[in-house]
């Protein structure tokens, strides 16, 4: 095994890889609860915050038909890039390059605005909060989740990651898992002025691939694989080896299987 493995075998960027690999396992799962919980109806005006390579907004614009309207807004120009090259072209959606804290569009323009996995990522997370609100129309409702704490499958990524790559990679992970805390998460959203505020959370079970397969295509999915390009050949074999052997006590018929708990929230302008 060589470094050049690793580098063939996900060699796409990492929005790419996201579509690819993170999106089917992860992204469209949650996803389906998340339109769930939105109970979106025709005609309506959505807004997808945080949203990646689109598919919260691509699975929303089915719910709404012609007569709605649907815009996703991300701050990563390759992740849009992904997104635009992928949504059939009778499915219109907008797509805006902003981070959510200063969002280019006009106030009470949607009735509803989604988010999925991403207000732990904000700079200001009451700032965002803020703009979702201002952005929705009078009535109108936010629906978003966040995972965390982190599983027992990405609390061994976590460990093993900050034994052979470093803090930086280990601090990703803990940052896309590091808001969780009902009460805190309430009073962010009543702070930017939501009413009717209602925080469920649940364990999700996602069916992952085969441990070395999701390994690799977590990290080449993610900013990890910018800072494991540092890394040298014996580190990555060593992080492969760790993660894959702990993984094993959660394997089911040769899949990963992650237990992830979910904090899903609403409410209303």
């Amino acid at each position: 095994m060589s470094s050049q493995y690793f580098n063939e075998a996900y060699g796409a960027k990492p929005p790419e890889n996201y579509e690819r690999y993170f999106v089917p396992a992860i992204g469209k799962p949650i996803a389906t609860d998340l339109l769930c919980l939105a109970a979106l109806r025709p005609g309506e005006r959505v807004l997808d915050v945080a949203c990646g390579t689109g598919i919260v907004a691509r699975l929303a614009s089915r719910q709404v038909g012609a007569g709605g309207t649907v815009a996703g807004l991300d701050v990563n120009s390759g992740m849009l890039e992904v997104a635009r090259s992928i949504t059939p072209t009778d499915v219109p959606i907008d797509w805006h390059e902003s981070g959510a804290e200063d969002m280019p569009l006009p106030d009470e323009a949607f009735d509803v605005v989604l988010c999925q996995l991403g207000l732990q990522f904000f700079s200001d997370k009451v700032a965002g909060l803020r703009e979702m609100q201002r952005v929705l129309a009078p009535g109108g409702r936010l629906v978003l989740n966040i995972p965390g704490p982190a599983s027992q499958t990405f609390a061994v990524l976590a460990e093993a990651l900050e034994r052979h790559i470093g803090t930086q990679a280990a601090g990703f992970v803990s940052h896309v898992f590091s808001l969780y805390n009902t009460s805190e998460i309430r009073q962010l959203l009543n702070e930017a002025n939501f009413r009717d505020i209602t925080i469920r959370a649940h364990n999700k079970k996602l069916t992952l691939p085969p441990p070395k397969e999701f390994l690799w295509q977590y990290v080449y999915s993610t900013p990890l694989a910018g800072i494991v390009a540092e890394a040298d050949e014996q580190a990555l074999v060593a992080l492969e080896q760790e993660v894959v052997r702990r993984w094993q006590a959660f394997q089911e018929n040769g899949s990963l299987v992650d237990q992830q708990r979910i904090v899903a929230a609403s409410a209303l302008k």
